[in-house]
């Protein structure tokens, strides 16, 4: 073939080669043209090696509410309506005359629980719903906490606020008040683990005030929030898995003399997934 032939077969390719590049560069890409004008670095480049990209931060996803109760439109005690939306009503359980009182509060209401009782049959109330898929976290992320208010000489052991599932079978993560010091703490088990893992605070909210308490579970983290500080931490099994069919319970384990009762007032508890 002549030359002048070859010359003519290539100019279209070189034309639309030239076009593309461009292109590329007007939209901010690596084209021909560019390559062409870095020389030899560009085109020496190994062909599996791609191109540098800017990196783009992952969107956070935000919890979502899977139940919440701020007790405002309640009537009584006997049943609580889950201000989420998602239907998970509280129905109270109680024993020996015990009840869950609505307390007024400037901005609503609150529920009062049963006072400390040294008798052999003191009276306990609980308000509990069935359990439900989106109330099991499985390994996932979860954070759940409640607004309380508890005095000195209602503290005692075992207080527990938010409670799902139990440490001695199965699996469990709850939120309590335990011992005379009044410190919170965040309570994860399960059975294949078989250990109890508490982020416990290093401040007491027995003083009488209302105080904000929250637990976060991230992967293996475990961190308690009092008024929106971290006051406790600890680490959990990446493969800790909390799934059980127990009722979500609030202000004590369960309907039962020793039922690890709540002495004090909540108020706004929730639970979030994500």
């Amino acid at each position: 073939m002549s030359g002048g032939a070859g010359r003519k077969a290539v100019r279209p390719a070189v034309l639309a080669a030239a076009a593309l590049g461009v292109t590329l560069s007007a939209l901010g890409g690596a084209g021909p043209a560019s390559a062409a004008a870095h020389g030899s670095a560009a085109a020496s480049r190994p062909a599996a090696e791609p191109p540098a990209q800017a990196v783009q931060p992952a969107e956070a996803t935000a919890p979502v509410i899977v139940a919440r109760y701020t007790f405002d439109a309640a009537s009584n005690g006997a049943t609580v309506a889950d201000d989420s939306g998602h239907g998970h009503t509280l129905t109270s359980s109680a024993g020996h005359g015990g009840k869950v009182r609505l307390a007024e509060r400037l901005t609503g209401r609150a529920a009062d629980f049963p006072a400390r009782c040294a008798g052999a049959k003191c009276p306990h109330a609980v308000l509990q719903t069935p359990d439900a898929p989106e109330l099991n976290p499985g390994t996932g992320p979860i954070r759940y906490g409640a607004t309380v208010r508890l005095t000195k000489k209602e503290t005692g052991s075992g207080q527990n606020i938010v409670q799902k599932g139990y440490s001695a079978s199965g699996s469990q993560y709850k939120l309590q008040i335990d011992g005379a010091a009044g410190r919170p703490s965040c309570v994860f088990a399960d059975a294949a683990v078989r250990a109890i893992h508490v982020a416990l605070s290093d401040v007491s909210v027995s003083d009488g005030a209302w105080h904000r308490l929250e637990c976060r579970r991230a992967g293996t983290s475990l961190t308690l929030l009092v008024d929106d500080a971290v006051h406790g931490t600890t680490t959990l099994p990446a493969e800790l898995s909390v799934v059980n069919t127990v009722p979500l319970s609030i202000g004590g384990k369960g309907n039962g003399r020793d039922n690890d009762q709540f002495h004090g007032t909540l108020d706004d508890v929730w639970i979030a997934r994500g």
